[in-house]
């Protein structure tokens, strides 16, 4: 233990604390932007620096550890005027229009200026400019960049993708994609993580709110709306709704008052996804397909990327089932138009996701007869939705709990578990227990799967059906992911059935979702969704009426022709960037 005065505090902590979080440990937030806690600990903004009896020279709090005896001072005159001092000139560099940014309000740096009481910039302005496809989901405004290196660190720790590096030296140094490569060159798999850990607003998704507008504004078009599982943990959030006052029936009947002319719950889809899924794995489990390698789930856009660019030779092993999403969009254009009567092209379909991954996903063109379009039109995240609410001027507390509309109203809680990290793992063996035992398990009998603790990491779980042991793994983050990979092709590990999401904690994580600066809530939404699905009067996916009445009147049986054709996809069809060569420091030496 070590010994210390902090602003006239005795404290005594742990050798090897930092500064910064023996401050925290009293309630003393030291003011930072580049910080992040076992990632980005490189002091590359000097925000966080405190004065040391005794040293002449401030030091950072986030990188430097207590020591015995030291007395520090973490708001003197002299850190106060030093710390002004350099928002300043990280101001001096930043695009400071914080009225046309989507970040205002939400701003680490916008709101550290404003606590400095930052009123002029006695530096001349100099703002970088590089090129970018805005076209691409995801957005980098180089203007804005502070350089704090989360971006960097987050993709390369966090994401084992080194999509990020940096470029140039001192007052030159910049961020920019690794391997002189331009952003839809890459091996990016879109997991907007980068967003949702930068500070400021120099990342952000393409913006497809517009589009929407115009489609409501279409009097020619049938807009139809989907939202996913995840979203209804987050949307509250930015709305100042607590959590069990933030229901997605509340979103149901915003949607419709913006103009919307039927909603849906994803969460429906998802039941359709397990039932196909679910019979995709049995047949593939009994015709002894994943004795040496596994089933994978494809729900997850963000996933697919990254096995298509690090692990390609790995690709057959997905499952052929389309997302939720996806499907939900094959259905609207196809079975739901005909049931309107409306001709395909006449359904406007859009998707509220906690996920940028899901605006690539839509761009592959759906054919079915002559139909040749998309399956989703339109993708927007959940921190979208709530710019539309906020443009509209709803109240959040006004809104009323509203029904989805008819032919798809029913949805179970394992459609809802999706959301969750283990989710579709689990909501898929409910079925397959169905499937192979003729009766339903207990709710719950599958829960080891869940990621616990706070833990989102890998998750894995042996059971006997039927007489056969399955042999399962859950896990997220894609650095995670890989190494499971890795062991799963060395054959160190050996599963016949793995669920992969790219966002820590799974789509609640999502790089739409609402952005909390330094804290990590996946977890705490997760548990949201099984609190919904351990309440929901339907717990399996098969049970759902609405989806039995699908094939009894559309889709004839699971895995059938035409839910092949509806339904699935072939993986191969579509191209994703290799992931490049790099050297043992992890630098880029090759295209490919």
């Amino acid at each position: 233990m070590v010994n210390l005065t902090l602003d006239d505090l005795e404290l005594r902590v742990s050798e090897g604390t930092t500064i910064m979080q023996a401050a925290k440990n009293v309630g003393i937030e030291i003011p930072h932007l580049c910080y992040l806690k076992d990632l980005n600990e490189i002091a590359a903004c000097r925000v966080c620096v405190v004065e040391i009896e005794g040293k002449d020279k401030l030091i950072t709090a986030c990188n430097n550890v207590v020591e015995e005896g030291m007395i520090i001072y973490t708001n003197s005159p002299k850190v106060m005027l030093d710390r002004k001092r350099t928002v300043q000139m990280i101001l001096s560099q930043h695009d400071s229009r914080c009225a046309t940014c989507v970040r205002s309000g939400n701003c680490s740096l916008q709101k550290l200026s404003n606590d400095l009481n930052i009123q002029d910039i006695p530096y001349e302005e100099d703002l970088e400019k590089q090129a970018w496809d805005n076209s691409f989901p995801l957005i980098r405004d180089s203007k804005k960049c502070i350089k704090c290196m989360r971006c960097i660190q987050v993709c390369d720790k966090m994401q084992s993708l080194n999509i990020w590096e940096l470029e140039g030296t001192g007052e030159r140094s910049t961020v920019n994609i690794s391997g002189s490569r331009t952003i839809e060159k890459s091996d990016c798999s879109l997991c907007g993580q980068c967003i949702t850990h930068c500070p400021v607003g120099a990342l952000k998704e393409r913006d497809d709110t517009e589009k929407f507008w115009q489609a409501i504004a279409d009097k020619d078009k049938t807009v139809v709306v989907q939202v996913a599982p995840a979203v209804r943990t987050a949307w509250g959030e930015e709305m100042g709704l607590e959590t069990e006052n933030a229901t997605i029936n509340k979103i149901f009947d915003g949607l419709k008052k913006i103009g919307v002319d039927y909603v849906f719950d994803t969460a429906t889809s998802a039941d359709l996804t397990i039932i196909e899924e679910a019979s995709e794995f049995i047949n593939r489990l009994k015709n002894n397909e994943l004795e040496e390698r596994p089933m994978f789930t494809s729900c997850c856009p963000g996933w697919l990327r990254f096995i298509k660019s690090q692990f390609p030779n790995m690709t057959r092993q997905l499952s052929s089932a389309k997302s939720p999403m996806q499907m939900f969009g094959s259905i609207m254009k196809t079975y739901f138009a005909e049931q309107i009567c409306r001709k395909s092209d006449d359904i406007f379909t859009v998707a509220v996701m906690p996920c940028l991954a899901k605006k690539s996903e839509a761009e592959k063109e759906f054919y079915y007869k002559e139909f040749a379009g998309y399956e989703t039109d339109c993708v927007i995240t959940t921190r979208e939705l709530v710019r539309m609410f906020r443009a509209c001027h709803i109240n959040p507390k006004a809104l009323q709990n509203i029904e989805p509309d008819s032919i798809f109203k029913d949805s179970s809680g394992a459609g809802i578990i999706f959301g969750a990290t283990g989710g579709v793992m689990e909501a898929a063996l409910r079925t397959a227990y169905f499937e192979l035992m003729g009766e339903n398990c207990e709710p719950d009998a599958f829960d080891v799967i869940r990621a616990s603790s706070g833990e989102t990491g890998i998750t894995e779980a042996r059971f006997k059906l039927n007489g056969m042991e399955l042999k399962v793994a859950a896990v997220s983050g894609l650095s995670n992911t890989r190494k499971l990979l890795k062991d799963i092709e060395s054959g160190i590990k050996n599963y016949h059935f793995v669920e992969v999401m790219a966002c820590p904690g799974g789509c609640v994580g999502g790089g739409g979702q609402p952005i909390h600066d330094g804290e990590e809530l996946a977890f705490e939404r997760g548990k949201n969704l099984y609190f919904i699905d351990k309440n929901t009067k339907i717990r399996y996916s098969h049970d759902n009426l609405d989806i039995k009445r699908l094939y009894d009147e559309y889709l004839d049986y699971p895995n059938s022709a035409k839910a092949h054709m509806l339904l699935h996809t072939d993986h191969n069809s579509w191209d994703m960037p290799r992931s490049p060569k790099r050297d043992r420091h992890g630098y880029v030496i090759s295209d490919y």
